[in-house]
């Protein structure tokens, strides 16, 4: 298993595979070809169906600058290994002198065709949370001290960098009004939940609106195209820093509490990316707001130093309960339904860490299990709920109504 880094990356909005990872891939090919003076770039499936509403050619284009580059969206219907696919050809003189072919695998990460599994060395032996749990119980360790063993030294130095960035997200997020790019002429909520408060509130209503405006606040950042972190998508960047952010206002907690916190959702995420996958293109929005419900509730189970049982407990029913999950976002924006999505998942996220402190030795699946069911629901389901905008609210919805 790869290192928990690669599940927090720091770059901009609004989409970890549709332009993230597009802009990653550009830059790679740039490196290898510098000599080039044209670039064409075919982008295909999911890529080709929502990049412009993404911003896919821009992403591309922005990376190549000043070379001038040619994206083309091709919409017809060919097999393809990974629905994020996109072929970079590069030209010098009229002559093409090289192309590659890239998957855009979800939570920024680009792989080229033919290379997986070898640009990148594995830090963990083991991938399933079951073979993690019998080595932490046999160690009597915590999950975050399992994490820190593995990543080597500098590790806890980027998660604080990751939760600088999550936190000035937040605060930026809540300091913006107005609309958001895209023609959907959608509002920025996330000032007004901060501020508005109800007349007779309560500590649960609080707790509920100050959670939502701090997930409204970074995936509003998101979709502004403004800087955030990969937990473990763009698309679902909001959930972690806002239960965080809320317990550590709320209780106290240190910074270093914090980033044991991370490195445990940064475990449940990577566990997830490398058994199943991140990608809404490919298992639907599941991957992408489940894993991060998972991630936000395990870490909150750390963070109270809860046992590995009921860490597990907190991931498991997080992810249970966004099995079939689609992914429909209208016009290809990362707005509509992803921004509120954020904040329903952030809340369930608690849900689960209080039935987890309840119920743990009752459960009966495990958290391999639903990583697996998971999995394997995303590909059954249709690829109109897969990122495509062919399906759902993106295609009964009709701007302007």
């Amino acid at each position: 298993m790869k290192s928990v880094r690669s599940v927090f990356k720091t770059g901009v909005g609004p989409s970890s595979s549709h332009t993230m990872g597009p802009n990653f891939a550009a830059k790679r090919f740039l490196k290898e070809n510098p000599t080039a003076d044209f670039f064409k770039v075919v982008l295909y499936g999911s890529l080709a169906k929502t990049g412009k509403g993404h911003g896919t050619d821009r992403a591309i284009i922005d990376a190549f600058v000043p070379i001038p580059t040619e994206v083309i969206f091709c919409y017809d219907d060919v097999e393809l290994e990974h629905p994020n696919t996109l072929v970079i050809t590069a030209f010098k003189d009229g002559k093409e002198i090289a192309t590659k072919t890239f998957l855009s695998i979800g939570g920024g990460e680009v792989r080229a065709k033919g290379e997986l599994g070898t640009i990148e060395p594995d830090v963990y032996v083991e991938s399933h949370f079951s073979d993690i749990a019998k080595i932490c119980k046999a160690l009597n360790i915590r999950l975050s001290d399992y994490v820190f063993d593995h990543e080597g030294e500098g590790f806890k130095e980027f998660l604080m960098e990751v939760w600088k960035t999550m936190c000035n997200a937040i605060s930026q997020g809540l300091t913006q009004t107005g609309i958001l790019p895209g023609g959907l002429e959608l509002q920025r909520k996330a000032q007004k939940l901060f501020n508005k408060r109800h007349i007779d509130e309560s500590p649960q209503t609080r707790e509920n609106r100050m959670v939502c405006a701090y997930a409204f606040a970074v995936s509003e950042q998101n979709a502004d195209c403004g800087t955030i972190v990969t937990a473990p998508t763009c698309g679902s960047c909001g959930v972690v820093p806002a239960v965080l952010k809320y317990m550590q206002d709320k209780n106290g907690f240190s910074d270093n509490d914090i980033i044991r916190a991370l490195a445990v959702a940064g475990l449940i995420g990577n566990i997830v990316r490398t058994n199943a996958s991140i990608s809404g293109a490919e298992a639907g929005c599941q991957a992408e707001v489940g894993t991060a419900c998972s991630m936000a509730a395990a870490a909150l189970a750390e963070l109270f130093e809860m046992g590995i049982d009921q860490i597990e407990y907190a991931a498991e029913i997080s992810l249970e309960h966004h099995l079939g999950l689609t992914c429909d976002p209208v016009c290809g924006l990362v707005q509509i339904p992803c921004i509120e999505r954020n904040a329903v998942s952030a809340m369930r996220a608690i849900n689960a860490l209080s039935l987890a402190n309840f119920l743990s030795d009752s459960r009966k699946i495990s958290f391999d299990i639903v990583v697996e069911t998971m999995y394997r629901t995303g590909r059954d389901l249709s690829e109109h709920y897969r990122e495509t905008s062919e399906g759902g609210l993106a295609k009964l919805y009709k701007v302007g109504e």
